[in-house]
């Protein structure tokens, strides 16, 4: 017993010596001094000996008990200091290298300037609204005062989901709507996409966004929706930004008119960009003609009203010197990470 004892406790120090990590000294240490360890299970069968030897063999299990337990807890810290020295090596920090930067994600060009347009006309009063994209020729065309025969009604100009059904070509059809279901006095603006048949280029897009105002009360006239307008291209534009407008035809609107602002490059001087005009052509505008107030249940004798409506795509451009209109869809993470 005296030399399994010895024998047992030599192989169980080397074994030790010999861990390479905390798991195989673990096992060890049940190896040895577990439940059903070797040490353990010879300290048991003390009370099968002879009372004469028990104090004896008692004293050297302990002794050799007591080693295991010394060589298994230096091992351990000889293995933490190791573990440690190798994960500090692992992780640590070259405090000279540039940081890396958080991409944060930031809001589209689009949706900036829609934003601050709708703020503008929200200051003034206006109330935004929205409507569906798919629509009923009455509210897109119908309704507007937009006779069969015309232009924009063509096949060639305007998606249609069948005879009666088509993409909206502009936002008007939700003017259409408010008026049907409210009584003036009526104070709007109607952001949204609209769908055009336009080939991809620089300057046309089959889809794009439009903002378009309505104002329906009693003795309005063109003046008041001159100075909406000149309102909002000055806190738009600047202070300094100037307004041009010209005769031009609408069927939805009688007198109709092109708005123009001073160009933003030259500052109404001429250049390139306006050629030499001073000018750049910005949005269509015009006293809401009777028969559209007619069509929505408002007497044009008592009533009258003025519209407008702008590009909103046009106006990114212009606002950031936008080149190509294929730069706000192309989700180029190098172009939007400017704004």
């Amino acid at each position: 017993m005296k030399l399994l004892l010895e024998n047992m406790q030599k192989s169980a120090l080397m074994e030790i010596k010999e861990a390479k990590d905390s798991s195989s000294l673990e096992s060890l240490r049940i190896k040895y001094l577990g439940k059903k360890g070797k040490i353990t299970d010879i300290l048991k069968q003390l009370n099968n000996l002879p009372l004469e030897e028990r104090p004896e063999l008692g004293k050297i299990v302990n002794l050799v008990r007591n080693s295991v337990q010394e060589e298994l807890l230096k091992k351990e810290n000889e293995l933490k200091f190791k573990e440690l020295e190798i994960k500090l090596n692992s992780e640590k920090i070259d405090i000279t290298i540039p940081g890396r930067r958080n991409n944060t994600a930031k809001i589209h060009p689009l949706t900036m300037v829609t934003r601050e347009m709708e703020d503008i006309f929200l200051g003034m009063g206006f109330e935004i609204v929205d409507g569906p994209e798919v629509e009923s020729i009455w509210y897109v065309f119908d309704a507007l005062n937009t006779p069969k025969d015309h232009p924009s009604r063509d096949l060639q100009d305007t998606f249609y989901i069948d005879n009666d059904t088509v993409l909206r070509t502009h936002t008007s059809s939700v003017q259409i709507r408010t008026m049907e279901k409210r009584k003036p006095p009526i104070k709007i603006i109607a952001t949204g996409r609209v769908y055009r048949r336009d080939d991809v280029d620089a300057t046309h897009s089959p889809m794009f966004h439009q903002l378009e105002g309505l104002v329906v009360e009693k003795d309005l006239s063109m003046s008041d929706l001159k100075w909406v307008l000149d309102t909002f291209i000055k806190k738009f534009f600047g202070e300094e930004t100037k307004t041009r407008f010209r005769p031009h035809f609408f069927p939805f609107t009688e007198p109709s008119a092109e708005v123009d602002i001073t160009c933003f490059i030259c500052k109404g001087k001429g250049c390139r960009v306006c050629k030499n005009e001073g000018y750049i052509e910005l949005l269509g505008a015009g006293m809401v003609h009777p028969n559209v107030l007619k069509n929505c249940n408002i007497d044009p004798n008592e009533y009258s009203g003025f519209a407008f409506g702008m590009g909103i795509d046009r106006i990114t451009m212009i606002k950031f010197g936008i080149d190509d209109l294929r730069l706000l869809v192309d989700n180029d993470i190098r172009f939007l990470s400017q704004f």
